[in-house]
Parts: C-alpha cells; structure tokens; sequence
C-alpha cells in the first residue's frame, strides 16, 4: 500500500481504504494483547512506552528500599528462620496435630451435689467494681456469683469499671447476654440488673467522693468465705447492701465447699455468653475461615465467590488461632531484649520508668537469665518457629487474635512469611461487620475469645488472663490447647548455633504431653485455668 502526502493533509485511494478498513476488523483477531482488559494488566506492544519514566528515579529507588524495610525486620533467628522457610510446602499433609484429643475421661460437672435452692430471705444487696481487662473482670464476675451465694445476698449485675489502658466504657450488658446470665443461675442465686429505688444512691460516683461506711475496701487478695461472714455480713445486716471494691482476685481457691466451686465453674463455662451481635459475628469469621471462599463474597467479592462454589461444595479447612500477646505494656514490663538495638531498648527502658516507676522486678536480670527462666514473651517470629517445628506449613490456615502488636507489621513480617494464610478480624470482616466494635477493647477480645473457642488447636505466645481463660475454658470442653514450654524455648533461642533438625527435635519433645492433656489443680491455681477435678468428674 502506498501512502501520499499532501498539504499537510492525508489522502488515500480507494481501494487502499478497503484494506485498511479490513485491517481494522483484523486487528484484534491478530494482536489481542492490545485489546485485551487493562485491569489484566497484559503486556503489549506499547508496554515500553506507556507508563512514564520517573522524573525522580533516585528518590524513588530510595523510597522503596525504605519502605520495604519499614515493612520487615530482619529475623532475629536467620538461620532457623531461613531452615523454617525451606522446609515449607505448599500441600503439607495433615498430621497428627490436627486429630482431636481422645476422651480424657473427664466430664463437665457443675451442678450442685443437692438440689439448688433460693434462701427464702435475701440479706441484702452485693455490688462489685471490677476492672482490669475482659478475662480478669470474667473471673470477678464468677467471683462475684459465689460471694453472693456465701452471703445468701442478692447479686446487683457487676459494673465494669473504664480500662485506663485501653480507655474501653463497655458495660456488662454491652458485652455479656445479661437474661441469658440470670436465667441460667436462677436457680442459684438471686440477681438484679438494678438497684431498687431506695438504694438508688449506691454508685460508684457516691463511693468515689468521700469514705462511706457501705463500702468494702479492704478485702484481701484471695479471700477465705470466713472473711466474707466476718466481714461484709455485718454490713449488709445493717445497711441492705455493700459495695466491694477492689474485688479482682478477692476470693480464695481452696478451702471452699463443692457446691460453691461448682457455681464458680456454671457461672464462667454456662452462664456468661457474649451479646448476640458477637456471637453472630464470630460465627461468620469462623465460618470464612473455614471455608475461605465465602469471605470474598462477605466482602463484596460476589463474582469470585460464585465462581469458586458454596460451602457445601467444599470440604471445611482446620485452623488454629494464635493469641499474639505482645503489647507495648507486655515488652516493656518483662525487660527483655527483642531484638531491635539500642534505641528500642531505651524506648522500653523510658516506658518501664514512666508507667511503672522502674518498679519492674525483671530489670535486674539480665536478658540471657530472664530466657533461661521463661519469663521473656515469645515474639512473632518465635512463635511462628515453634509452630514450624511442631510440623504446621505454609498450607496452615492461621487467625491471629491480638489487639495491638508492638512493633506493627514490621514484627509479624516474619511471621507472616512462614504462615502466609494468616488472617485477622480486618482481613476477615468488612468495615461495616467492624464499626459495632471498632474501638472497644473488650468487645474486640470478646470477640477473639469466641473465635478462638471454635478453633481446632489454641495456643498463646505468652501466659496471662486470655491465655489462661481458654486454657480453662477448652480443657472443660476437651479441645487441643498447646501451651508453649517458655524455659525450653527461651534456652533454645539462646543457642545461636543449634541446627534446625536439633531444635525440630526439642521442640517435639519438649511439647508432646503440653496439648491440652488434663491437669489436675494445685492448691492456690486458678479454678477458671485448671478446672478438673473440682467443676469435672472423672468417669
């Protein structure tokens, strides 16, 4: 074809248009590329030239690396770390961790040895201030429930006092299904979700303005029923009611009657169940994790849900949740080295002194004596070479449960390069499913706690309040708890040349009789972590 100019204009025969507008029909046929859906980001012809080169390529290479290294720190532990990496497959075969516990023999038994009786007067009214975070203001409750039972007194609902950490207002009513509460301990004890009008007066307001004679403060820590008789009877006797405050840990474990264990154990494994709204949610994230596909329709993604199937086209997946307990609060009250030099441990040194006065029984030891003990909390990476070793790949599907980690993404980042199938409440729930809860502390461990009892295996990078309320919590139900061995692991840390085969080893053995195996209670453990034998029966 021959193309002529002319006066800066275009002419072209007429048969020459013909081609050309055949040309035209054939392109797409003969170059697809070109046509093919930007948003499939096909290269084309003119893919060298499309995007503009960076005016400020310097700047911009530098930006990145910075970023980047933002997003990732370096793996304290390479060599296993990069040992963890390899071993990785992306179609691990199930094993042995995911077959459920055997029956242990052991069954929930809670209710009481003799018929469960109201007495026919009540001694007057009990409240309790409780505060703390979610798990501890749950033992208070159960606590609570007991001491009005001891007293024969009639239980106001608990008020839960403002976390000064998490500046969290939810109320009991805002976080526990208050009728469903009463209902079940109807039998048991007397409760009220009010004040009557006469002792409308009894407010925490009221008792934070001056000493008043209503009001028990002086309870001790652990506190035998005696002291309660001694004590806070009298008060009733006189007044028609008694505050207590504080009250967190203000009963004692041992020395009590059966029957008083076992209302214990009814009010925290039967009687306190979350709001609907938490249960509802948490319902559908498990039901996400277990069928992934139906998260993308959850979020919007209808197209590539219908593309991928319904549930009941798919076998359910297993997972486990991972309780990440690594606050600012947890790193630097525990003194310990993570890792991140010198201008972290300054940080942490400087928070210590702030919150704490430098009144930190951990500071004078040194880092090596605190992880020879099991006192340091695991970090992200650690947790995610113990998981490693105990044989979970990169096929596990995990839920991290955590509020907030120290650090950000940059200390999951490793993490979530051994576990890429990791989700979280954001990745799980859209923004609306959130906004009911968004803020709230307790309403976002609430939450985790529901999930993490439909796990299929449990395990806490660190002992505390969540940890050992599920500990408790999935022993009574007879579900596999993993619960890290923090000396062994801390020593195995320590040894920076141990090959990856020798900590595999260790960390199987040292791990095999800690999944969820029953253990009886010590005098002085908590009836809420170790249940069995005083709220189970073995049969």
């Amino acid at each position: 074809m021959k193309f002529q100019y002319k006066n800066n204009g275009f002419h072209q025969p007429q048969r020459g248009g013909a081609l050309a507008g055949l040309l035209v029909l054939l392109f797409p046929v003969l170059l697809p590329s070109l046509f093919s859906p930007l948003s499939h980001a096909s290269p084309s012809m003119f893919s060298e030239w499309n995007p503009p080169k960076p005016r400020h390529l310097p700047l911009l290479k530098s930006a990145l690396q910075n970023k980047n290294e933002v997003n990732a720190l370096k793996p304290r532990h390479f060599p296993l770390f990069k040992s963890a990496l390899q071993r990785q497959s992306p179609h691990g075969k199930q094993s042995d961790l995911w077959t459920p516990l055997v029956d242990q023999g052991w069954r929930p038994c809670v209710e009481s040895a003799n018929a469960p009786s109201l007495p026919q007067k009540s001694q007057g009214y009990i409240q309790v201030f409780l505060d703390g975070g979610l798990n501890q203001q749950r033992m208070g409750i159960c606590d609570a429930v007991a001491v009005a039972k001891i007293l024969n007194a009639t239980l106001v609902i608990p008020h839960l006092e403002v976390n000064p950490v998490w500046q969290d207002s939810s109320s009991f009513v805002d976080i526990f299904d208050v009728d469903h509460f009463i209902n079940v301990l109807k039998d048991d004890i007397s409760i009220v979700k009010e004040l009557p009008e006469e002792f409308s007066w009894s407010t925490r307001e009221y008792y934070a303005t001056a000493i008043r004679d209503t009001r028990i403060k002086t309870a001790p820590v652990h506190a035998s029923a005696n002291w309660y008789l001694d004590n806070v009877l009298p008060v009733l006797e006189s007044y028609g009611i008694a505050a207590i405050s504080p009250f967190s840990h203000r009963l004692t474990f041992d020395t009590l009657p059966m029957d008083i264990q076992r209302l214990r154990c009814k009010a925290n494994f039967q009687a306190l169940i979350f709001v609907p709204h938490i249960r509802e949610l948490g319902d559908s994230l498990v039901s996400r994790l277990r069928y992934p596909s139906t998260t993308d329709r959850a979020l919007g993604n209808e197209e590539l849900w219908e593309t991928t199937g319904a549930n009941e086209k798919q076998e359910p997946w297993k997972f486990v949740v991972l309780h990440l307990r690594f606050d600012k609060d947890m790193a630097a009250h525990s003194a310990c080295d993570f890792g991140g030099g010198k201008a972290e441990k300054l940080a942490l040194a400087k928070y210590r002194q702030m919150i704490w006065q430098g009144r930190v029984l951990n500071s004078q030891f040194t880092d090596q004596e605190l992880r020879s003990q099991g006192r340091c909390p695991l970090t992200p990476e650690e947790i995610g070479l113990l998981l490693a070793a105990m044989g979970f790949d990169n096929s596990t599907r995990l839920y991290l449960a955590s509020h907030k980690v120290y650090g950000g993404e940059a200390r999951i980042s490793a993490l979530r390069r051994l576990f890429p199938l990791m989700e979280d409440k954001k990745s799980l729930a859209s923004k609306e499913e959130r906004a009911r809860i968004k803020g709230k502390a307790s309403l976002l461990a609430a939450l985790d706690y529901y999930i993490s009892m439909h796990s299929d295996i449990f395990i806490s990078a660190s002992p505390g309040n969540m940890h050992n309320a599920l500990l408790g919590h999935r022993t009574y139900g007879n579900s596999k708890t993993i619960k890290p061995n923090m000396a062994l692991l801390g020593n195995l840390f320590l040894n920076k040349s141990i090959s990856w085969s020798d900590f595999e080893q260790a960390v199987v053995e040292g791990h095999e009789n800690r999944q969820g195996q029953i253990r009886l209670r010590k005098p002085k453990q908590s009836i809420y972590t170790y249940p069995a034998p005083d709220c189970m029966c073995h049969v």
